[in-house]
């Protein structure tokens, strides 16, 4: 009786041995033996897409380049590209198992695409799978390369891909933060500066605050992702270029262009380019100040939708869980939550990366898998970060109208809007009246015969309180503080 398709095996040799593999798996001896001696996070690289596809347009492109330069036989090359074109469209993506950290500086990566693509080659022309001799892993796939520059150009076209997917998010999270701002256009609030009440707002500037921060973070991103686009094929092992063809750099990078959409250029120098990851660097950083902003955004819709009957209650979050096994009718905020903690992991992943950049050592830095996966999973948390935020919160966020209109009322900041026609001591001492009476500032002002009702009304509207209407004329200021009595 046959074996089950599961138990049944092929055998490849390396220069370290022989193993047995399963004879329908696409991926060989060095994905193998990575298995083995990385079991580690658990999690293959086929968890990051694009980077798969990266490495796939890699291959695509030396395949293409190595053809054009005439050192692959056209029918080799041919084959490479077609099976690497259905890896870039999305097939066998669970065939890339490796884990995401692993030693040996990205090689078992490598190895993995190179055997994959070549089996679906072996496949396509009607081989079996570890027929090595038809097309080689090493000798074909890989020709004129090294993991040395393919896996740091796969990483950063890959970073380059998923980006956009963030940079969507971004930009959509950004116009619902202005959507509720031009809601709120006309809702009056008391502002705050360390935790105390200050002048008054409106809450439509609020949220269109957030909205700017965010657009700021936008243009960083877009500005640090050119730093992507430098790469270094051709460089193989060290940058000398051994084993590349002279004209193997440019082909691929012609070819790289095309395939990619993006902008990429060779490096000056590839010797340099090689060891350097300072690029990977300044990327995590630009994503470290996103989600420390983002984070620092929903540190205020939690302060500012606290209570809901003892804390602020100026806007209401969408109740998305009971918030307590404990306490009936507990809700909490649990979206801007999530959103903190994705953005503390995101510093944390920046931290990492920061010290894999410097413990790179000569030629070579051996670090770039877990500057990799530490990237790439900031980038795919944010992008679930925000669209949580956007769809399960902020589009649904209403404003506490009536107790906005109250505070703002009972506010002794309203007072600074007087200073400039009743004068700075005059509007102290009413501050303090207003603070100790809890009675309402205007009032005390019209008491004082510091102004009269209609000019007091008109200076503390909506408008002028929140600055989106100048002061176009000016009442002489009063000298009459010592005529304020204080209670």
């Amino acid at each position: 009786m046959a074996l089950d398709a599961m138990t049944r095996t092929r055998t490849e040799t390396d220069s370290l041995g022989s193993l047995e593999i399963p004879a329908d798996a696409y991926w060989g001896i060095h994905t193998a033996r990575a298995l083995e001696n990385f079991p580690i996070a658990k999690r293959p690289i086929s968890v990051y897409p694009d980077l798969v596809r990266a490495l796939a347009m890699v291959k695509q492109a030396s395949a293409r380049a190595n053809r054009q330069i005439g050192v692959l036989d056209p029918v080799k090359a041919d084959l490479i590209d077609r099976a690497a074109q259905r890896v870039i469209d999305g097939e066998f993506h669970d065939e890339f198992a490796v884990g995401v950290i692993q030693g040996g500086a990205g090689t078992s990566t490598n190895m993995n695409a190179n055997e994959v693509i070549t089996n679906i080659a072996l496949e396509m022309a009607g081989r079996e799978k570890g027929d090595y001799a038809f097309l080689s892993p090493i000798d074909d796939t890989n020709r004129s390369q090294s993991t040395n520059d393919v896996y740091p150009t796969a990483i950063k076209i890959g970073l380059s891909l998923t980006l956009q997917s963030l940079l969507d998010e971004l930009r959509l999270l950004r116009q619902a933060f202005l959507g509720k701002a031009e809601e709120f256009h006309d809702v009056l609030k008391v502002g705050r500066t360390q935790l105390q009440d200050a002048v008054p707002m409106t809450l439509g500037q609020e949220f269109h605050g957030f909205a700017t921060t965010l657009g700021e973070d936008y243009n960083r991103l877009t500005e640090n992702a050119y730093l992507l686009f430098e790469i270094n094929m051709g460089a193989t092992a060290i940058g000398t270029g051994i084993t590349a063809h002279p004209e193997y750099g440019p082909a691929v990078l012609r070819h790289l262009r095309e395939i990619t959409g993006l902008d990429l250029e060779i490096a000056t120098d590839l010797v340099e380019s090689t060891s350097d990851t300072g690029s990977f660097m300044s990327f995590s950083s630009s994503l470290k100040r996103n989600a420390i902003k983002l984070s620092k955004i929903c540190n205020d819709l939690r302060l500012l939708s606290s209570g809901p009957q003892a804390g602020l209650g100026e806007i209401n979050l969408p109740a998305r869980q009971a918030g307590s096994s404990i306490m009936p009718g507990k809700v909490n905020p649990v979206i801007p939550e999530v959103v903190n903690q994705v953005a503390f992991a995101v510093a944390g992943a920046d931290l990492t990366v920061t010290m894999a950049v410097e413990g790179g050592q000569l030629q070579l830095n051996a670090f770039e898998p877990v500057i990799a996966h530490s990237i790439f999973q900031s980038i795919t948390w944010m992008r679930q970060a925000m669209w949580t935020l956007r769809v399960n919160c902020v589009d649904g966020i209403t404003a506490n109208r009536e107790r906005l209109g109250a505070m703002v009322g009972s506010s002794v900041g309203v007072v600074t809007a007087l200073t400039p026609f009743i004068g700075y001591a005059a509007a102290a001492a009413l501050a303090k009246t207003a603070l100790l009476t809890h009675r309402n500032v205007a009032d005390l002002v019209v008491e004082a015969g510091l102004m009269t009702r209609d000019e007091v009304m008109k200076q503390i509207s909506p408008a002028r309180l929140s600055g989106l209407q100048a002061i176009t004329e000016a009442i002489p200021i009063v000298r009459a503080a010592d005529s304020i009595v204080e209670d």
